[in-house]
């Protein structure tokens, strides 16, 4: 389907069980068009990622920016890290590996920046000030820093050392599944998470994001944290909208990390 590039941009969300894309209107935040999702190959070596991300690039007739979001440190476009990736990424370039297939100008981020550019420009934390910390609790656990509209990118904290454990290996959403644990024994591991990391940088706000947000009022109500908390509004769209807000930004040449 062919479409007027005006003040619109191709999001791409790359995950662990599915690549998704959409057109965004990034004045609004919001898909112009039906999602396209393909099966995360497996493995998930470069080769058949970029492919696969070729594929659902190119089911949309769009020449347009493009905004790619990646489960990784990202640093000049190189993948630095592999917690929950396929450990061949460390070392390789996006923009040779996946954007020498795209039509559009094409730039990178991790996915929990482009999950919380979203939510701060269009959803749950629109107009707030200070810092905003948005976290995703899926197969691990993503976060991003957002202060007074300005991204600080590749925010790991996700592996936090809290006592003898990484973090997201007893707080993540994969943990209450792996450790056959209730909704309120999950949420006290979320709980102390999440004191840990208002003790540490005193945000303003939690959003929480990812997978487990299908069943907000199992565990919602069950958190405990001093900072004020909701759920984010974008959902499985975030990060398809923020990846195409930032790639739209960029190719505006307005920084690409503010809000």
């Amino acid at each position: 389907m062919a479409v007027d590039s005006t003040k619109l941009a191709l999001g791409i969300d790359i995950g662990g069980t599915g690549i998704k894309g959409g057109i965004v209107d990034v004045e609004r935040g919001a898909l112009t068009c039906d999602r396209f999702r393909l099966d995360t190959p497996r493995p998930a070596v470069p080769g058949a990622v970029a492919r696969a991300v070729s594929a659902v690039a190119g089911h949309f007739d769009f020449t347009g920016p493009v905004g790619v979001d990646f489960p990784a440190v990202i640093l000049d476009g190189v993948v630095q890290t592999a917690a929950n990736i396929d450990k061949s990424w460390v070392g390789t370039s996006l923009a040779e590996t996946i954007g020498s297939r795209l039509s559009g100008r094409a730039v990178f981020l991790n996915d929990a920046d482009a999950a919380g550019l979203a939510e701060v420009r269009y959803g749950a934390g629109r107009g707030r000030r200070g810092l905003v910390i948005v976290v995703t609790f899926g197969t691990g656990i993503g976060i991003a820093l957002v202060h007074d509209g300005k991204l600080i990118p590749n925010a790991e904290l996700g592996h936090l050392r809290i006592g003898r454990y990484d973090a997201e290996s007893r707080s993540a959403a994969s943990a209450r599944a792996r450790d056959g644990l209730s909704w309120p024994q999950w949420a006290k591991r979320a709980s102390k998470y999440l004191q840990t990391l208002e003790t540490l940088l005193w945000p303003e706000l939690f959003i929480f994001g990812g997978g487990i947000t299908r069943n907000p009022e199992k565990w919602v109500p069950l958190l405990k944290a001093r900072t004020p908390f909701v759920v984010a509004q974008l959902i499985n769209n975030a990060g398809i909208v923020g990846a195409a807000s930032f790639a739209y930004r960029a190719a505006e040449d307005v920084s690409p990390v503010l809000v």
